[in-house]
C-alpha cells in the first residue's frame, strides 16, 4: 500500500474522548511521517501542536499562525480557547 503525501481529517476527532484523542493522534504522527496533516477540528486540544492553525470565523480567516502566536494575535482565538480549555492547559 502506497502512503499518501496528504491526509485530510474532517472532524475526525471530535466524537472521541480527550484521552483517546490524545492517544490517537500520537499514533497517527509515526503513521503519516513527512506527509501534510490536515486536520478540521473544533477542540482546541486537537490542533493545538499543530504547526499552522488557521482560525474561521464565520466563513472567513480571523488568524493564522501556530498556538502561541494566535494567542498573542487573535482575539477570536484566545476567546475559543478560554471557552475549551482550563489554565493550566492553556499555559
Amino acid at each position: 500500500m502506497r502512503k499518501p503525501e496528504i491526509y485530510l481529517f474532517d472532524d475526525s476527532f471530535s466524537a472521541l474522548d480527550f484521552k483517546t484523542d490524545a492517544k490517537l493522534r500520537a499514533a497517527l504522527r509515526s503513521e503519516t511521517g513527512e506527509a501534510t496533516v490536515l486536520i478540521v477540528a473544533q477542540r482546541v486540544s486537537t490542533v493545538m501542536d499543530a504547526d499552522r492553525i488557521i482560525v474561521l470565523e464565520e466563513g472567513r480567516i480571523a488568524g493564522i499562525g501556530n498556538h502561541r502566536e494566535l494567542m498573542a494575535s487573535s482575539e477570536v482565538y484566545r476567546e475559543i480557547v478560554a471557552s475549551q480549555l482550563s489554565e493550566e492547559e492553556i499555559a
